[in-house]
């Protein structure tokens, strides 16, 4: 079976098992965080990078980190790309490959991200039987799958809507050039500004709210996890009533105190000693005194 089969069968397998059925995935992370408990942050990153997935190889436990970015429908496909990865358990190096020479590990995820994001299903329902196609066409997939252009026209090609020659052309083109040319840019800056802020693991945050409502942890802890102020986390968790409990010190009582008894006489013992007995400079003062 070839990397692109391999991607396309594992991503229908996850949509049926998870009953996801063939329609668009909206917020991405929450649907990977809640089918597959692994745990997923947007984080600060350099302009180069997209995203990872590291695996606990002794707990098992897998990590997905995408970069904040003003490209939603790509970090939208790197979450893709990299749960492919840590369903197929992949365990190589993605930086060993390139666009020029992209590794079997790395088609296999580009294609379950693909098929993930916009299934043939999908698409055929979305679209019906529709014959030549416009690039408004291409605009309503893009907006309606969230994908790029670039995955739309693939998608779309592999579906035998478009030609291959279709396919290059529309592939050049850009989600915001869309947007603004069939009217749905407010949409396209909200999700912009959504895939633009820090998200921390819910499972954590929720862990370390549940830590702060007991009061053994304190609310800067929060706030850093969420990227936010102190005083931004407390009025939210204020108004959520998350308050946390109020410890009372108990002090000891000095009755309960057991007695402590002192013996002093190896101290006598080394003050009786000649050279601690008192000379004439402790007991006269001299006639600078």
């Amino acid at each position: 079976m070839s990397a692109e089969a391999e991607g396309r069968a594992l991503a229908e397998r996850f949509r049926e098992e998870q009953h996801l059925g063939v329609q668009p995935l909206g917020d991405l992370v929450a649907v990977i965080e809640q089918t597959t408990g692994i745990d997923v942050a947007v984080l600060e990153a350099g302009q180069d990078q997209h995203g990872l997935m590291m695996r606990d190889p002794q707990r098992g436990s897998v990590f997905i980190g995408v970069a904040r970015t003003r490209r939603p429908m790509r970090q939208r496909s790197s979450l893709a790309h990299e749960l492919g990865h840590a369903l197929f358990e992949d365990m190589t190096d993605a930086s060993a490959s390139t666009w020029d020479h992209r590794s079997p590990e790395e088609i296999r995820a580009d294609a379950f991200a693909r098929h993930l994001l916009i299934p043939f299903e999908g698409l055929r329902e979305f679209l019906g039987g529709q014959g030549a196609l416009a690039q408004s066409v291409l605009s309503e997939v893009v907006q309606h799958f969230l994908v790029s252009p670039s995955i739309a026209a693939i998608a779309l090609c592999r579906a035998g809507y478009i030609d291959d020659g279709t396919k290059q052309s529309w592939r050049k083109l850009t989600t915001p050039q869309l947007a603004t040319r069939f009217g749905w840019s407010d949409q396209y800056r909200a999700l912009q500004d959504d895939s633009d802020r820090g998200r921390a693991p819910q499972r954590l945050l929720a862990r370390a709210i549940s830590a702060y409502a007991e009061g053994v942890l304190s609310v800067q802890a929060i706030a850093t996890l969420r990227g936010i102020s102190r005083r931004e986390a407390e009025a939210e968790l204020r108004e959520a009533g998350v308050v946390p409990k109020e410890r009372a010190v108990a002090w000891a009582d000095p009755t309960d105190l057991p007695n402590a008894e002192i013996d002093l006489a190896a101290l006598d013992a080394v003050l009786d000693a000649p050279e601690f007995a008192p000379g004439p400079s402790d007991t006269t003062p001299g006639e600078d005194g």
